[in-house]
């Protein structure tokens, strides 16, 4: 029979009693996302004067967060301009026409783009009627749900010689959940272009 010293039992319990002690269960932690932080919102006035392009005979206020950028190469697309917010990776590109008895065409473009483009990816798409008789604004927003290539999507005209036709892109990989503030956030932004904006004669 051995018998072991006191220092021996103190040595071993020492080193065995860790692998057998007290062990923390792994909890899965809650799905999260980045934190956001958004811009207080502030405008400015774009026109054809303020901005020195006659293509564009429109007036609206813009966020004051997002700058302009025009995408005329020689002439090849005068009406073609964005706002671009490169923090949040965002852009709103907008593309203004002048209607000359194409209405119909321009309005088909607009609902391919918009609606026949997206829904094979989208979850949902949501319309609402844009309808300002003051200032001769008419259209549709159209709300894109899921993961989408674009979020926001719209167009505005007054059925006689104005048409403006804007989408709003990230660049990056779609994500509904992740994006889904920032897209909000822009949509109102959106939305007070839309009812701020007056054509030019």
């Amino acid at each position: 029979m051995v018998i072991l010293s006191r220092a021996r039992i103190l040595l071993f319990l020492f080193i065995i009693a860790p692998s057998v002690g007290c062990r923390e269960v792994a909890v899965p932690k809650p799905r999260g996302h980045f934190r956001i932080d958004l811009p207080e919102r502030q405008y400015v006035q774009f026109d054809e004067k303020t901005v020195n392009n006659p293509n564009i005979p429109l007036s609206f206020e813009y966020p004051v967060y997002g700058h302009l950028t025009f995408q005329e190469e020689k002439g090849i697309h005068p009406g073609w301009f964005n706002i671009e917010f490169p923090k949040y990776k965002a852009k709103i590109y907008l593309t203004y026409k002048d209607v000359n008895d194409d209405i119909d065409s321009l309005l088909a473009q607009s609902y391919d783009l918009n609606v026949k483009y997206h829904v094979s990816k989208a979850d949902a798409i949501n319309e609402q009627v844009l309808n300002n008789s003051e200032n001769k604004v008419y259209g549709i927003l159209y709300d894109l749900k899921g993961n989408t290539a674009s979020a926001v999507e719209f167009y505005v005209t007054d059925s006689i010689k104005h048409y403006l036709r804007g989408s709003l892109y990230f660049a990056s990989e779609p994500n509904a959940d992740s994006l889904a503030p920032v897209i909000d956030f822009f949509r109102e932004d959106i939305m007070h272009l839309i009812e701020t904006l007056k054509w030019k004669k």
